[in-house]
């Protein structure tokens, strides 16, 4: 079932300060560039309490984004904090809080420690939080809203450029779950005798599963996006050490066929001739067979 969500333009422009719900949900998003921050800091939403996620440049170049998650009794307050703190950069922000105000400290510390904790688990951001905080005693009830509540914030983050909780990788659990031919399309195995390694097409993306090999080292050839993704992989302990090659911990998430025959080749490589799948067919046979 589809979801409404609306976007309004504080300021009637593209890049300004935007506020985005859902309908029938009781939460609010707004958002801003830092540039823009004057012109939204006086809204009486920034004196609600709510939780936020501000976003800068990664002092590692292996990730896109740098990501602090945070909670407050008043934003305001806890936001001109942070533009005056020296050690707190940031070029964006967004936070979120409850139209009906009744946000309680209990739910918002809830809420900041899941998100800490799916960010730290995604392995797609660098996390400025480091170790998720504790999750606070809430009743039944209460951590059904906020679970509900946080499964709005995950829907608006990425339509808002914050990328962090887009997993790199998948759990096992959740391959197997997905049965149905709309979930996963094709299963592919690398053409090579050095590496044994499987990918299946899904939904979420190409994922390269758990226990697949990839050569070790990157050729010279290899461009730097690539061995920047290799880096996060390893920073990440998704690819570890074994031996003369290295194996993939988890089920890997790519956002392309050469992306993962890239990853697992070491080497700049088409994956729609490096993938075949049970019969023989390349990766691109299969579309083509699919689409004539």
């Amino acid at each position: 079932m589809g979801k409404k969500l609306t976007v309004y333009m504080i300021d009637g422009t593209a890049y300004g300060p935007r506020l985005s719900e859902i309908g029938n949900w009781v939460g609010k998003a707004i958002y801003s560039p830092r540039a823009s921050v004057n012109k939204i800091i006086n809204r009486p939403e920034l004196e609600s309490p709510g939780i936020y996620c501000l976003k800068g440049d990664p002092t590692d170049e292996a990730f896109d984004e740098k990501i602090y998650i945070g909670e407050a009794e008043n934003i305001k307050i806890r936001l001109k904090k942070h533009l005056s703190d020296p050690n707190r950069d940031f070029k964006e922000l967004i936070f979120f809080i409850s139209k009906d105000e009744l946000l309680t400290k209990t739910q918002i510390k809830y809420l900041e420690s899941r998100l800490v904790q799916l960010a730290l688990e995604a392995k797609t951001a660098q996390i400025d939080n480091g170790n998720s905080p504790g999750l606070p005693t809430l009743h039944e009830a209460d951590i059904s809203d906020m679970e509900y509540f946080l499964k709005q914030i995950k829907l608006i983050l990425p339509v808002m450029g914050f990328n962090f909780l887009i997993s790199s990788t998948v759990l096992p659990k959740e391959v197997e779950q997905s049965d149905t031919k709309s979930e996963i399309h094709e299963t592919y195995y690398i053409k090579t005798r050095t590496f044994d390694s499987t990918m299946i097409e899904t939904d979420q993306g190409y994922i390269v599963l758990k226990g697949s090999e990839a050569k070790k080292k990157l050729t010279n050839s290899c461009t730097e996006t690539y061995r920047n993704m290799r880096r996060k992989l390893i920073e990440t302990k998704i690819l570890i050490d074994s031996g003369d090659r290295l194996i993939f911990s988890e089920d890997a998430i790519f956002n392309s066929p050469s992306a993962a025959s890239n990853m697992v080749l070491g080497r700049n490589s088409n994956g729609f001739s490096e993938w075949v799948n049970g019969q023989g067919l390349t990766f691109k046979e299969v579309q083509e067979k699919i689409n004539n």
